[in-house]
């Protein structure tokens, strides 16, 4: 599948992938400082955004779309910077098709499986009433019961359309549901990654934790670890300028 892009900057490209229940525009800022000195690619995975909505939700199926709108593009290699779903989406990228990533930028999660704890969040998306006349604030209240920080409601609602058409999610929630046991998880796969790669942990955040060392420099022998100060697993919207500086030198030039 070919996914929707959103393109800034000229010169070495820069593909960033977000993660679950996120889209292209969510790299905003940081998107337009990285593309001062390069082609930054922001990406829609599948069952996100303006990208297609398919059945099959594996780390395979999903960096395959990657790899076929790099081609599309003409992208590749590029340094791939993944953030959550989209740091295992980079990830298998970089083992499945190693000579399409030049350097690899994992924020904040691991090769891994972790537990079902965003299931209840697909569950209380689809059961939002999905009514004519639905407002914001009457969607956000329907979130509380299960979701109830309101930065992570706000993060949410902004896939909610309200406009014309009705009120719609721009997420394929029902695929996203079924695939949720292939997100959680990392799969087995063949090879490793040799090339440069950076590893940033949010300093109060736990997904990426000591014992997980062990696991990435099985699969990424060159990997460096680095901590984004004062942030947690959102490193790169809760301290842009800590993420940046750890980022900036490791992309070089």
């Amino acid at each position: 599948m070919r996914l929707n892009a959103v393109e800034a900057g000229e010169g070495a490209p820069l593909v960033l992938l977000h993660g679950l229940f996120g889209a292209a525009g969510n790299w905003g800022s940081l998107q337009r400082r990285l593309a001062a000195r390069r082609r930054v690619i922001a990406l829609d995975l599948r069952n996100h955004g303006a990208s297609g909505r398919a059945a099959a939700m594996d780390y395979p199926a999903l960096a395959e779309d990657v790899a076929e709108t790099l081609a599309a593009l003409g992208a590749a290699p590029a340094a791939v910077l993944g953030h959550s779903m989209g740091g295992k989406v980079a990830m298998a990228l970089a083992l499945t098709r190693p000579a399409l990533v030049g350097r690899l930028v994992v924020a904040d999660i691991a090769p891994v499986a972790y537990p079902p704890a965003l299931r209840a969040y697909v569950a209380a998306m689809q059961a939002v009433p999905l009514h004519p006349g639905l407002t914001r604030r009457e969607a956000d209240a329907a979130l509380a019961p299960a979701v109830p920080e309101a930065g992570i409601r706000a993060f949410l609602l902004q896939n909610l359309r309200l406009g014309e058409g009705g009120p719609h999610w721009r997420l394929g929630l029902a695929e996203i549901a079924a695939a949720m046991p292939a997100i959680e998880g990392f799969p087995e796969l063949p090879g490793r990654y040799d090339g440069p790669v950076l590893v940033l942990r949010g300093e109060r955040s736990p997904y990426v934790r000591p014992e997980h060392e062990a696991r990435f420099r099985a699969l990424f022998p060159a990997a460096a670890f680095a901590t984004v100060p004062a942030a947690g697993h959102w490193v790169h919207a809760e301290n842009p300028e800590g993420f940046l500086a750890l980022v900036e030198p490791f992309l070089g030039g």
